[in-house]
Protein backbone atom coordinates (compact mmCIF):
# COMPACT_ATOMS: atom_id res chain seq x y z
CA UNK A 1 0.00 0.00 0.00
CA UNK A 2 2.69 2.47 0.32
CA UNK A 3 3.55 2.63 -3.22
CA UNK A 4 -0.27 2.63 -4.16
CA UNK A 5 -1.72 5.93 -6.17
CA UNK A 6 -4.73 6.15 -7.27
CA UNK A 7 -5.21 7.66 -10.71
CA UNK A 8 -8.21 10.32 -10.38
CA UNK A 9 -9.10 9.24 -13.77
CA UNK A 10 -10.06 5.62 -12.00
CA UNK A 11 -12.41 7.54 -9.97
CA UNK A 12 -13.63 9.89 -12.46
CA UNK A 13 -17.00 10.35 -10.55
CA UNK A 14 -15.47 11.89 -7.56
CA UNK A 15 -14.33 15.58 -7.41
CA UNK A 16 -11.07 16.23 -6.23
CA UNK A 17 -11.75 16.55 -2.43
CA UNK A 18 -13.87 13.22 -2.45
CA UNK A 19 -10.76 11.51 -3.98
CA UNK A 20 -8.08 13.11 -1.77
CA UNK A 21 -10.33 12.22 1.57
CA UNK A 22 -11.00 8.76 0.05
CA UNK A 23 -7.57 7.90 -0.43
CA UNK A 24 -6.73 9.19 3.16
CA UNK A 25 -9.69 7.18 4.53
CA UNK A 26 -8.43 3.94 2.93
CA UNK A 27 -5.05 4.61 3.81
CA UNK A 28 -3.44 5.27 -0.34
CA UNK A 29 -1.17 7.76 0.20
CA UNK A 30 -0.32 9.05 -3.39
CA UNK A 31 -2.73 10.40 -5.95
CA UNK A 32 -2.20 11.24 -9.51
CA UNK A 33 -3.99 14.61 -10.32
CA UNK A 34 -5.92 15.64 -13.38
CA UNK A 35 -5.35 19.53 -14.65
CA UNK A 36 -9.39 19.60 -14.72
CA UNK A 37 -10.15 18.95 -11.64
CA UNK A 38 -7.46 20.90 -10.26
CA UNK A 39 -9.05 23.63 -12.23
CA UNK A 40 -12.47 22.97 -10.88
CA UNK A 41 -11.18 22.93 -7.42
CA UNK A 42 -8.44 25.84 -7.60
CA UNK A 43 -4.41 25.15 -7.38
CA UNK A 44 -4.65 26.66 -3.75
CA UNK A 45 -7.17 24.87 -2.86
CA UNK A 46 -6.09 21.67 -4.12
CA UNK A 47 -2.81 22.14 -1.99
CA UNK A 48 -4.80 23.02 0.96
CA UNK A 49 -6.39 19.39 1.22
CA UNK A 50 -3.62 17.51 0.23
CA UNK A 51 -1.67 18.88 3.18
CA UNK A 52 -4.52 18.71 5.02
CA UNK A 53 -4.85 14.48 4.30
CA UNK A 54 -1.35 14.02 3.99
CA UNK A 55 -1.62 13.05 0.31
CA UNK A 56 1.34 13.08 -1.93
CA UNK A 57 1.01 13.86 -5.41
CA UNK A 58 2.44 11.42 -7.70
CA UNK A 59 2.35 12.89 -11.03
CA UNK A 60 -0.04 15.43 -12.33
CA UNK A 61 -1.49 14.87 -16.01
CA UNK A 62 -1.33 16.22 -18.47
CA UNK A 63 1.09 18.66 -20.60
CA UNK A 64 1.78 18.28 -24.25
CA UNK A 65 0.10 17.77 -27.54
CA UNK A 66 3.32 19.83 -29.02
CA UNK A 67 2.05 18.79 -32.70
CA UNK A 68 -0.16 21.40 -32.32
CA UNK A 69 -3.62 19.97 -32.54
CA UNK A 70 -5.76 18.01 -29.67
CA UNK A 71 -7.78 14.39 -30.49
CA UNK A 72 -10.55 16.34 -31.45
CA UNK A 73 -8.64 18.11 -34.39
CA UNK A 74 -8.26 21.29 -32.61
CA UNK A 75 -5.55 23.55 -32.88
CA UNK A 76 -3.65 24.40 -29.44
CA UNK A 77 -0.39 26.30 -28.51
CA UNK A 78 0.83 22.76 -26.59
CA UNK A 79 4.12 24.62 -25.39
CA UNK A 80 1.98 27.73 -23.63
CA UNK A 81 -0.25 25.04 -22.24
CA UNK A 82 2.50 22.63 -20.87
CA UNK A 83 4.62 25.66 -19.58
CA UNK A 84 1.33 26.89 -17.30
CA UNK A 85 0.86 22.84 -16.19
CA UNK A 86 4.75 23.23 -15.03
CA UNK A 87 3.76 26.22 -13.09
CA UNK A 88 0.60 23.96 -11.62
CA UNK A 89 2.71 20.83 -10.88
CA UNK A 90 5.50 23.03 -9.04
CA UNK A 91 2.90 24.57 -7.29
CA UNK A 92 1.12 21.30 -6.05
CA UNK A 93 4.17 19.42 -5.28
CA UNK A 94 3.93 17.33 -8.24
CA UNK A 95 7.56 16.44 -8.97
CA UNK A 96 6.58 15.24 -12.22
CA UNK A 97 4.24 15.76 -15.13
CA UNK A 98 3.08 13.14 -17.70
CA UNK A 99 3.22 14.43 -20.95
CA UNK A 100 0.73 13.57 -23.68
CA UNK A 101 2.78 14.40 -27.00
CA UNK A 102 0.28 15.13 -29.36
CA UNK A 103 -0.68 13.13 -32.88
CA UNK A 104 -0.14 13.79 -36.29
CA UNK A 105 -0.11 17.08 -38.05
CA UNK A 106 1.15 16.96 -41.14
CA UNK A 107 3.31 14.44 -41.54
CA UNK A 108 4.45 11.37 -38.83
CA UNK A 109 8.08 12.65 -38.97
CA UNK A 110 7.94 16.06 -38.65
CA UNK A 111 5.27 15.46 -35.81
CA UNK A 112 7.84 13.94 -34.03
CA UNK A 113 10.68 16.75 -34.72
CA UNK A 114 8.10 19.10 -33.61
CA UNK A 115 7.84 16.77 -30.28
CA UNK A 116 11.36 16.94 -29.66
CA UNK A 117 11.76 20.35 -30.08
CA UNK A 118 9.32 21.72 -27.45
CA UNK A 119 10.86 19.23 -25.23
CA UNK A 120 14.25 21.14 -25.38
CA UNK A 121 12.54 24.41 -24.79
CA UNK A 122 10.67 23.34 -21.85
CA UNK A 123 13.06 20.96 -20.01
CA UNK A 124 15.46 23.95 -18.91
CA UNK A 125 11.90 25.57 -17.65
CA UNK A 126 10.68 22.71 -15.54
CA UNK A 127 14.32 22.05 -14.51
CA UNK A 128 14.00 25.48 -12.62
CA UNK A 129 10.57 24.39 -10.92
CA UNK A 130 11.74 21.51 -9.44
CA UNK A 131 9.02 19.43 -12.14
CA UNK A 132 9.88 16.39 -14.60
CA UNK A 133 8.81 16.12 -17.98
CA UNK A 134 7.59 12.46 -17.97
CA UNK A 135 6.81 11.58 -21.65
CA UNK A 136 4.32 9.10 -22.06
CA UNK A 137 4.42 6.72 -25.17
CA UNK A 138 1.03 5.73 -26.20
CA UNK A 139 -0.35 2.48 -27.95
CA UNK A 140 0.09 2.85 -31.62
CA UNK A 141 -3.51 2.71 -32.41
CA UNK A 142 -3.49 6.28 -30.86
CA UNK A 143 -0.54 7.66 -32.58
CA UNK A 144 -2.92 9.61 -35.74
CA UNK A 145 -4.33 11.35 -32.79
CA UNK A 146 -3.28 11.55 -29.44
CA UNK A 147 1.04 10.58 -29.41
CA UNK A 148 3.37 9.90 -32.12
CA UNK A 149 5.67 8.26 -29.58
CA UNK A 150 4.51 4.96 -29.34
CA UNK A 151 7.08 3.25 -27.54
CA UNK A 152 9.56 3.11 -24.94
CA UNK A 153 12.28 3.09 -27.10
CA UNK A 154 10.98 6.70 -28.74
CA UNK A 155 10.31 8.33 -25.69
CA UNK A 156 13.92 7.50 -24.31
CA UNK A 157 15.66 8.49 -27.44
CA UNK A 158 14.18 12.34 -26.48
CA UNK A 159 14.60 11.93 -22.65
CA UNK A 160 18.26 11.01 -23.04
CA UNK A 161 18.88 14.42 -24.69
CA UNK A 162 18.32 16.15 -21.36
CA UNK A 163 19.47 15.92 -17.67
CA UNK A 164 17.50 12.85 -16.32
CA UNK A 165 15.94 15.09 -13.25
CA UNK A 166 14.44 17.13 -16.35
CA UNK A 167 12.83 14.42 -18.66
CA UNK A 168 11.89 11.10 -18.27
CA UNK A 169 9.12 8.66 -19.50
CA UNK A 170 6.28 6.93 -18.12
CA UNK A 171 5.58 3.41 -18.38
CA UNK A 172 2.20 2.50 -18.99
CA UNK A 173 1.28 -0.78 -19.14
CA UNK A 174 -1.49 -0.66 -21.22
CA UNK A 175 0.27 1.16 -23.94
CA UNK A 176 3.23 -0.65 -23.97
CA UNK A 177 2.90 -4.41 -22.60
CA UNK A 178 2.54 -5.75 -26.29
CA UNK A 179 5.97 -4.37 -27.05
CA UNK A 180 7.98 -7.23 -27.73
CA UNK A 181 11.35 -5.55 -26.85
CA UNK A 182 9.44 -4.00 -23.65
CA UNK A 183 12.04 -5.78 -21.46
CA UNK A 184 15.26 -4.47 -23.47
CA UNK A 185 13.47 -0.99 -23.50
CA UNK A 186 12.78 -0.97 -19.73
CA UNK A 187 16.01 -1.93 -18.43
CA UNK A 188 17.52 1.08 -21.50
CA UNK A 189 15.81 3.42 -19.27
CA UNK A 190 17.07 2.70 -16.13
CA UNK A 191 17.52 5.95 -14.36
CA UNK A 192 14.87 7.39 -16.51
CA UNK A 193 11.72 6.20 -15.49
CA UNK A 194 9.51 8.74 -13.96
CA UNK A 195 6.26 6.78 -13.73
CA UNK A 196 5.00 3.50 -13.94
CA UNK A 197 0.70 3.29 -14.31
CA UNK A 198 -0.98 0.15 -14.11
CA UNK A 199 -3.97 -1.41 -15.25
CA UNK A 200 -5.56 -4.24 -17.55
CA UNK A 201 -6.99 -4.38 -21.11
CA UNK A 202 -10.77 -5.81 -21.67
CA UNK A 203 -11.02 -8.86 -24.31
CA UNK A 204 -11.84 -8.14 -26.85
CA UNK A 205 -10.66 -4.63 -27.46
CA UNK A 206 -13.83 -2.63 -28.07
CA UNK A 207 -12.56 1.05 -27.24
CA UNK A 208 -9.26 1.96 -28.22
CA UNK A 209 -9.38 4.47 -25.39
CA UNK A 210 -11.91 3.00 -22.85
CA UNK A 211 -10.85 -0.85 -23.14
CA UNK A 212 -9.13 -0.83 -20.04
CA UNK A 213 -9.84 -2.32 -16.54
CA UNK A 214 -8.69 -3.72 -13.29
CA UNK A 215 -5.47 -5.35 -12.84
CA UNK A 216 -5.98 -9.30 -13.40
CA UNK A 217 -9.25 -8.41 -15.12
CA UNK A 218 -6.63 -9.06 -19.01
CA UNK A 219 -3.87 -10.77 -20.25
CA UNK A 220 -1.01 -8.30 -18.94
CA UNK A 221 1.69 -9.29 -16.11
CA UNK A 222 1.44 -7.08 -13.79
CA UNK A 223 4.41 -8.49 -11.68
CA UNK A 224 6.26 -8.84 -14.58
CA UNK A 225 5.97 -5.56 -15.98
CA UNK A 226 6.63 -4.27 -11.92
CA UNK A 227 9.88 -6.36 -11.43
CA UNK A 228 11.37 -4.99 -14.57
CA UNK A 229 10.92 -1.10 -13.41
CA UNK A 230 12.65 -2.24 -10.14
CA UNK A 231 15.31 -3.81 -11.76
CA UNK A 232 16.05 -0.56 -14.02
CA UNK A 233 15.78 1.23 -10.14
CA UNK A 234 12.30 2.67 -10.01
CA UNK A 235 10.93 2.65 -6.45
CA UNK A 236 8.07 5.49 -6.80
CA UNK A 237 4.26 5.31 -6.59
CA UNK A 238 2.56 3.19 -8.81
CA UNK A 239 -0.84 4.23 -10.05
CA UNK A 240 -3.82 2.31 -10.46
CA UNK A 241 -5.31 4.57 -14.03
CA UNK A 242 -8.18 3.24 -15.56
CA UNK A 243 -10.09 4.48 -18.54
CA UNK A 244 -13.87 2.38 -18.22
CA UNK A 245 -17.00 4.12 -18.29
CA UNK A 246 -18.70 1.22 -16.52
CA UNK A 247 -16.39 1.87 -13.99
CA UNK A 248 -17.16 5.63 -14.05
CA UNK A 249 -20.69 5.31 -13.28
CA UNK A 250 -20.34 3.63 -9.94
CA UNK A 251 -19.84 4.91 -6.15
CA UNK A 252 -16.18 6.64 -6.34
CA UNK A 253 -15.66 4.70 -2.62
CA UNK A 254 -16.92 0.97 -4.64
CA UNK A 255 -14.18 1.52 -7.20
CA UNK A 256 -11.01 2.37 -4.88
CA UNK A 257 -11.95 -0.54 -2.82
CA UNK A 258 -11.76 -2.32 -5.91
CA UNK A 259 -8.72 -0.79 -6.97
CA UNK A 260 -7.34 -1.70 -3.67
CA UNK A 261 -7.89 -4.75 -3.77
CA UNK A 262 -7.25 -5.63 -7.40
CA UNK A 263 -3.57 -3.74 -6.72
CA UNK A 264 -3.05 -6.19 -3.74
CA UNK A 265 -3.83 -9.51 -5.49
CA UNK A 266 -2.41 -8.96 -8.66
CA UNK A 267 0.36 -5.77 -8.67
CA UNK A 268 2.23 -5.46 -5.27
Amino acid sequence: MDRLSLNQITTKAWSLPEAVAGCAEAGVRWIGLWRDKVAETGVEETARLLKEYDVGVSSLCRGGFFTGITPEGSPVDGVAQTREAIDEAAALGAEVLVLVVGGVNGDLTSSRQRVADAVGELAPYAGERGVRLGLEPLHPMQCAERSVLSTVDQALAIALEHPADQVGVIVDEFHVWWDPRIEESIAAAAGRIAGFHVCDQKVPLTDTLLGRALPGDGPIDHRHLKACVAAAGYTGPIEVEVFDAELWRRPGGEVLAETIKAYRDHVS
